[in-house]
């Protein structure tokens, strides 16, 4: 119920990105991690290996990343964010924000932080 109810919050602010919330979190991928390859990305975001080509696609299409020579190994493309794809970040990031706060808005500043700290240790926790 948490999940659905954080995604009917949250989800309009991907409205136009190409792929919605999963296009988003590989744009934040991109920005954030050093994750070589297409194979690795796919494996980071739990997206299907023969789906991953056709996310990049779009966000490609859409001027938000790019595929680049990898400087210390030219067969594989890695795939970078552009000037319009870190401004697009930076945007949807302040949306997202404020959509969580608008989530969040029944819990005081330290049990947001808890709640927060909790969820993300069990999401890193080894499988």
């Amino acid at each position: 119920m948490l999940a659905r109810d954080y995604s009917t919050v949250v989800d309009p602010v991907f409205v136009d990105v190409p792929r919605g919330a999963r296009g988003y979190q590989l744009l934040h991928t991109v920005i954030h991690k050093q994750i070589r390859s297409q194979i690795g990305l796919a494996d980071y975001l739990g997206i299907d290996r023969t789906v991953m080509p056709y996310v990049i696609d779009d966000l490609v299409s859409a001027g938000y990343v790019e595929r680049a020579a990898d400087p210390t190994d030219r067969r594989i493309r890695t795939v970078v964010a552009t000037a319009a794809g870190l401004d697009k970040y930076a945007e949807l990031s302040d949306e997202v924000l404020r959509a969580e706060q608008r989530f969040f808005a029944t819990l005081d500043d330290a049990d947001r932080a808890t709640f927060v700290r909790v969820l993300s240790q069990l999401a890193h926790r080894p499988a």
